[in-house]
């Protein structure tokens, strides 16, 4: 582990001397891929060198409780006491920045959200769940686009797909794909009765070309007249696109744009996603025959959250998680579930490998 460390460290030296190159300033596809690499690696870095220095005055420390002096001994003996038990947490944070990167935490997100079981009470709260995530993505400062949205009768929605652009939006929305419950009285119930409804929600890593590849003749091009509001030539012009993947059978559909181009290039995105989301499955489920998987399985039909609101109550079915702040996580103060699910799943996974080590 040491040498391990030890290479960290002069790599990251490395990568800072390049950065400080007059002649890298010229390639500037280089200097952005070197000033990542440095990037990623300066938490990791920080917490060695901030291990090292505890190490050093631990070593001195010691030297220090030797002295005759008695005073001398009792100030090094608080001293080392205080280092030895700061030196476990960051030991810690560098076993946790060590766990293998997830390839996809890097990527743009397709956020789909379904109303589920429940009427129109389920289109409700998938509206309000899509404002929930719009008010998330804007507290990161991220970007949301609409790529087709179906309302129902009683301003709800039926279905809502859309992009969320930003930096590392998937690490942080990728534990939210499942059925999400709702708990409480509908604006429609005269007896005051508490009814439940469901919402699907599915979070999908935006797949570049490269992730992967669709032949023009595995795909039928649909066109068709737009529905729903959007503006007096939004119904009249065949601008709607339906495009299906042949191998898979696999259908988008996009209406949002006026323009036909630019909703095959929305439904393009989609479908890139989708396939890409279809083979990761497939590595996924070769993967869990070999370990346990850590939060969840990203199953759609996996009901992973209870939102009571009579009792101001959200459950995180998952990990156990409550807690009794409902209104302030449905204006997208959703942080500190997210970040209590990523650091579970951190603890799983460093449990599995000291239990493979």
């Amino acid at each position: 582990m040491l040498e391990r460390l030890t290479q960290i460290v002069a790599r990251y030296d490395e990568l800072s001397r390049q950065l400080s190159d007059p002649a890298l300033v010229s390639d500037q596809q280089q200097y952005h891929k070197i000033a990542k690499q440095h990037r990623d690696l300066e938490p990791l870095v920080d917490n060695i060198r901030e291990l090292q220095r505890i190490e050093q005055g631990i070593q001195e420390a010691k030297a220090m409780a030797a002295e005759p002096d008695p005073e001398i001994r009792a100030m090094a003996e608080e001293e080392l006491a205080e280092l030895q038990a700061r030196r476990p947490q960051v030991e810690e944070r560098i076993r946790v920045l060590l766990l293998p990167k997830d390839p996809n935490d890097e990527k743009n997100v397709v956020l789909e959200i379904r109303a589920g079981t429940g009427g129109d009470e389920a289109s409700l709260f998938a509206a309000e769940l899509f404002r929930l995530y719009t008010r998330f993505a804007e507290l990161h400062r991220w970007r949301v686009e609409v790529l087709s949205m179906s309302e129902s009768g009683v301003r709800g929605l039926k279905e809502v797909i859309a992009i969320i652009e930003g930096d590392r939006v998937y690490s942080q929305m990728k534990f939210e794909g499942g059925v999400h419950r709702v708990q409480r009285v509908p604006q429609t119930e005269t007896q005051g009765r508490v009814h439940t409804s469901a919402v699907t929600v599915a979070v999908l890593p935006e797949a570049e070309d490269v992730d992967v590849k669709i032949e023009a003749k595995d795909l039928r091009i649909d066109t068709f007249c737009s529905s729903g509001p959007g503006g007096q030539s939004v119904n009249t012009t065949y601008s709607a696109v339906r495009i299906t993947h042949l191998p898979t059978n696999t259908v988008v559909s996009c209406q949002d744009e006026k323009s036909q181009i630019k909703n095959r290039e929305k439904g393009m995105r989609v479908l890139r996603a989708r396939l890409y989301e279809m083979e990761m499955e497939k590595q996924q489920q070769a993967l869990a025959k070999e370990r346990k998987q850590m939060v969840g399985t990203g199953d759609r039909s996996e009901k992973i959250r209870t939102y009571n609101f009579p009792q101001n109550r959200l459950t995180d079915h998952r990990i156990g998680l409550t807690v009794h702040q409902l209104a302030e996580v449905m204006e997208g103060k959703l942080q500190p579930v997210v970040d209590a699910l990523i650091a579970h799943d951190q603890a799983q996974r460093l449990q599995q490998e000291s239990a493979s080590a």
